[in-house]
């Protein structure tokens, strides 16, 4: 059995968080990159703890394209090793580390004119190469291959006739973005790390010496505040960065800048095609995406100066998906084909950092820096490389004590990996026993490899968890009943957004569900009749929210109608300290 967080552990991990013998590291945000330094250091000995001021994933690591890659673009850079090292992780991810979670998915790159096919041919040919230098137990990808027009348009029959004159085919991968930061928080409680979810830093505390040394953090859920003790604090609040440094009463720290990009989800069927596109835009690059029942396409990239819990998809960013991904589908989509969206928030690390920052480690991606004593700070990376972050700002913050204890998550696989191909070979005899289809089994060992057998406990002791949801038939009630038991659903909510895509998979948001959905989790939190209304009418509210800034036109309105609502367990406004 693996292991289990849920409201009581939480509940548990704030007591433990807030005893006496205090914490070696206590890390502040729950993304990938947070869940990553928690995994990293729990992994380490450290006793450590983390906290998320909402649900686990829900700022930008729930809302990215969804792609675990090397970065092409960094080729025409000249910045070599930085896609080697995100190539690296990418096979590592694939290989070793979640070949659960981490899926192969083959892309065309068009070619445009006779001329570009040498040169983006030689350079996704490098990409191939840096791929392979280094890489343990052999290739994880297959290599890129050249396609006439005639065999570009077999791959993907919707491409219009003039958008290409022929491709290169290559290869990156692809995740569930919130899944895996799930999976890291709970491989790192597997190894002891203290998880707790809707718990806000309100604090930072500092010693006699003016030495960070610990936080009081706010439980959103009853409103209880809580000393923590902690050698080391590591601030991973992606857009929330300068924020969260502000508490620390000090002019130094990184500077991040928010920009917005959002997605449109398209159903398959709409679009005639088997691999994915990458195209180049005046503004960002456009992923046309097969994800499992659909298409992702996106994204922008816009500066963002709204609240940074809830961004958005205007109408205008929505247009602005859909025209250019129609200027290379021969059958135009329009707004009516688009059954979901998100919008998710970049944080852009700034050149330079404020006076009094230490800096040790700094890359095009991300840098860790020291804004004061005790308090390490990392920004900036992406989801492909949130490991060999969580190494660096552990490493920082030990000094020169990580000699001695050097990370090792190259190493520590994701619950879920060991034993997947075990699990694989009992596929067909799952299909049988519950009329599964091939592609129920597959999303399963998508959503949980070997973990599988979880699910399979549980459904032994109540055979109706076998079922599909009636209005969502994409997901197995017991998948509902597992994100109850294991998976720390504090709210409706949680499950909609994160432990599911129903959010943005199926046109309704996930409502037509809602009353089975919430059945299931009552059951297993022992929510009262109130307790399931109440839940229900925030997602709702909330839902309808979402709908009515998609139909306004700038940041500015979305944000008046998307703030219309209330959320279920809003965060609290921060002061910052006085600057000593």
């Amino acid at each position: 059995m693996t292991t289990a967080i849920t409201p009581a552990t939480r509940t548990e991990a704030l007591d433990a968080m807030s005893d006496d013998a205090g914490l070696d590291v206590l890390v502040i945000g729950g993304g990938i990159t947070g869940a990553g330094i928690a995994l990293d250091a729990a992994t380490r000995g450290l006793r450590t703890g983390i906290i998320e001021a909402q649900d686990w994933a829900s700022g930008t690591s729930s809302r990215s394209s969804k792609l675990v890659h090397g970065g092409l673009r960094y080729l025409q850079m000249l910045d070599f090793s930085l896609v080697h090292e995100a190539l690296t992780e990418r096979d590592l991810l694939i290989k070793e580390i979640a070949p659960h979670l981490v899926k192969p998915v083959p892309f065309l790159y068009p070619v445009l004119k006779h001329w570009e096919r040498p040169y983006v041919g030689a350079g996704i040919a490098l990409y191939d190469v840096l791929a392979t230098i280094g890489s343990r137990k052999g290739r994880a990808m297959p290599l890129h291959r050249h396609l006439s027009k005639k065999a570009l348009h077999k791959a993907f029959p919707d491409l219009s006739d003039d958008a290409a004159l022929g491709a290169i085919k290559y290869w990156d991968a692809s995740v569930d973005d919130a899944r895996l930061v799930l999976t890291v928080v709970r491989t790192a409680a597997s190894y002891g790390a203290l998880a707790a979810s809707r718990t806000q830093l309100v604090e930072l505390t500092k010693s006699g010496l003016g030495r960070v040394d610990g936080a009081v953090v706010r439980d959103l859920e009853t409103g209880e505040e809580r000393t923590v003790k902690a050698t080391h604090v590591i601030n991973a609040t992606g857009v929330w960065t300068e924020e969260t440094e502000s508490l620390a009463g000090t002019d130094g720290g990184l500077k991040v800048l928010a920009s917005k990009g959002i997605h449109i989800v398209v159903p398959r069927e709409r679009i005639r095609g088997e691999v994915g596109l990458i195209l180049q835009t005046e503004k960002s690059v456009l992923f046309v995406i097969p994800w499992s029942r659909y298409w992702v396409i996106g994204t922008t990239d816009t500066p963002y100066e709204q609240d940074p819990v809830h961004p958005v998809a205007t109408a205008a960013d929505i247009d602005y998906v859909i025209e250019h991904a129609n200027a290379v589908l021969a059958d135009p989509i329009g707004r009516e084909d688009v059954i979901g969206t998100w919008a998710g928030l970049r944080p852009l690390l700034q050149p330079g950092t404020k006076d009094g920052t230490s800096s040790a480690k700094v890359s095009r991606e991300h840098t860790v820096a020291s804004p004061t004593p005790g308090l390490t700070a990392i920004a900036g990376g992406k989801l492909t490389t949130y490991r060999v972050m969580a190494k660096d700002a552990v490493d920082f913050a030990l000094g020169d004590r990580a000699r001695s204890l050097p990370s090792i998550t190259e190493r520590i696989p994701l619950i879920g990996a060991v034993g997947l191909q075990a699990v694989k070979r009992q596929t067909g005899r799952l299909e049988r026993r519950f009329g599964w289809s091939t592609a129920m089994v597959d999303h399963l060992l998508h959503r949980y490899g070997s973990a599988l057998r979880d699910l399979m406990a549980a459904i032994e002791e109540q055979p109706d968890l076998a079922k599909p949801l009636e209005h969502a038939p994409a997901y197995l009630r017991a998948e509902i009943h597992f994100a109850a038991t294991h998976e720390q659903v504090l709210h409706l909510e949680d499950v909609l957004l994160h432990r599911t895509r129903l959010s943005y998979e199926i046109a309704d948001a996930g409502r037509g569900a809602l009353d089975e959905i919430a059945a299931i989790v009552a059951d297993v939190l022992g929510w009262d009749d109130a307790k399931v209304e109440a839940e229900k009418a925030s997602w709702i509210a909330r839902c309808d929210a979402t709908d009515a800034a998609a139909r306004t036109t700038t940041d500015e309105e979305a944000e008046e109608a998307r703030l219309a609502v209330a959320d279920i367990a809003p965060m609290q406004p921060l002061q910052p300290a006085a600057a000593s």
